[in-house]
């Protein structure tokens, strides 16, 4: 059992750093997909480029985003990490969430309203979603420990609940 858990760990940050890739690359991408949208140009392009932005949206970017969360979810609990640098992390990572969602509204009012709605300046949508993935990145490859910040008891020490299967000790 120990064993089959030892190596579900590194399968779980494989999927979780495949997913982040492919988040991030889309939300790197969907800006400027965004900015290729013009009323003015043909309805047929206009259409497809649209189509192009929603599936890339709802198909790829969406759920490489559900399954990241996920997997780095699972990998919380399996490694125990329970730092502050991680809880930074997770700030960086809420914001990504909130560029996440801004670009999909953007990508909604112009998909609803071609005539009455323009995208916003390419740099506004890559920078909310670089300085946060800068950041986050940052402080994954650099674990800083931050003991300047202070942290109630409750949330950097574990609760004492018992998980479903077994962890290993560092």
């Amino acid at each position: 059992m120990l064993d089959w858990f030892i190596l579900t760990i590194p399968i779980f940050k494989v999927i979780h750093i495949a997913a982040l890739v492919m988040w991030c690359g889309g939300l790197l991408a969907m800006p400027l997909m965004l900015s290729r949208h013009d009323p003015a140009m043909l309805e047929e392009d206009y259409r497809l480029i649209r189509q192009a932005t929603h599936l890339t949206y709802t198909l790829c970017v969406t759920p490489a985003a559900v399954t990241a969360v996920i997997a780095g979810t699972w990998l919380i609990f399996m490694r125990g990490t329970f730092v502050p640098w991680f809880f930074a992390k997770l700030a960086f990572v809420a914001l990504l969430v909130f560029a996440h969602a801004w670009i999909g509204h953007i990508l909604t009012q112009v998909a609803e309203e071609p005539g009455d709605h323009k995208p916003p300046h390419t740099l506004f949508p890559v920078t909310a979603v670089l300085i946060p993935m800068v950041v986050v990145l940052t402080l994954v490859l650099a674990k800083p420990t931050l003991d300047w910040i202070v942290f109630p008891n409750w949330l950097i020490e574990p609760r004492g609940g018992q998980l479903p299967f077994d962890v290993p000790s560092r």
